[in-house]
């Protein structure tokens, strides 16, 4: 290894994005990427993380910069958040706009009653059910940071009336905006899709519950892709078996893989997806990550620096 190459510490609890992490920063020869099990880790000055190992500041005491190999940072550790270390994520334009694309079909899925034709096909039930025209379907979009403010905007431009709620005052074209506690009944009263994409913080933890679901009108849908701690599953349950929620596509579990037994996998008024609304393409993250190598260097701003007392 070269003295004048910077070393990054890889340290992801996916074996494989690690490797394909490693592999593409090969390409980038003003770095050396290690493993954290390699001698060099405990120099690094640099990582970029995925479910790292809690005790990383104890394992690289030299880093400069953590680099979330996402586009939230909920899976860093706490002690990340208390140093005087940046943190800094990952933004797509690719990883958007997938997200957009699933939150479309959720919303398709429930504005056009293709949950019922399925549930009616398993029962061979032959039934039709009025169509419903775009612009009367009401959607809701939790969260207008950089992915939530590109959902709701592509939203309304295919004709949905779109309201956004967000912990501060935002302003969006062709959006309702709302902020804050004080106004989330509001945003929900007239709803008929939920879309939760809200960063996960103290604030928001548990936000997916009961409370929530009895300011919605009664048989509203919900589409969670945001974080599964986000949800409370048992009252996800309550509310789709009492009709309050008339039914649910749920990307992200409080516990992945959701567990064999978890009785949310076969409720009729459900479909389970494995954490796969959209993911950052592994050149992205990487040539994001040397961007700001340079910046820690030459003294710049960092490229989507993270707020840590907000947490996003």
């Amino acid at each position: 290894m070269t003295m004048n190459k910077s070393i990054v510490v890889v340290d992801c609890d996916d074996p494989l994005l690690a490797e394909e992490i490693c592999a593409a920063l090969d390409y980038y020869p003003e770095v050396e990427a290690v493993l954290p099990t390699h001698p060099s880790a405990h120099a690094a000055h640099y990582a970029s993380c995925w479910f790292p190992d809690p005790q990383l500041l104890t394992h690289c005491p030299n880093l400069k910069l953590v680099q979330a190999a996402s586009a939230g940072v909920d899976h860093l550790p706490e002690a990340l958040f208390m140093s005087d270390i940046p943190l800094c994520c990952v933004v797509d334009d690719n990883f958007r706009h997938g997200m957009f694309e699933y939150a479309l079909w959720g919303v398709l899925h429930f504005q056009r009653y293709f949950d019922r034709a399925i549930r009616n096909q398993q029962r061979k039930h032959w039934q039709l059910y009025p169509q419903r025209a775009s612009n009367v379907f009401q959607v809701g979009v939790m969260g207008l940071g950089e992915i939530g403010s590109y959902l709701a905007s592509q939203l309304a431009l295919l004709g949905y009336p779109v309201s956004g709620w967000a912990r501060s005052e935002k302003s969006l074209a062709g959006v309702t905006c709302f902020a804050g506690e004080h106004q989330l009944d509001a945003f929900c009263r007239n709803l008929d899709v939920v879309i939760n994409v809200l960063p996960l913080t103290e604030q928001t933890r548990g936000i997916i519950a009961s409370p929530l679901f009895n300011k919605l009108p009664q048989g509203a849908a919900l589409i969670n892709c945001g974080r599964g701690a986000h949800m409370i599953n048992h009252e996800v349950m309550a509310a789709l078996d009492s009709g309050q929620l008339g039914g649910a596509l749920i990307d992200v579990f409080p516990v992945e893989p959701l567990p064999d037994n978890d009785p949310i996998w076969t409720h009729p008024k459900v479909i389970v997806t494995p954490h796969m609304a959209s993911s950052a393409q592994v050149s992205v993250i990487v040539a994001q990550l040397i961007d700001n190598i340079a910046r820690v260097e030459q003294h710049r701003p960092l490229r989507n620096q993270v707020d840590k007392h907000h947490g996003y």
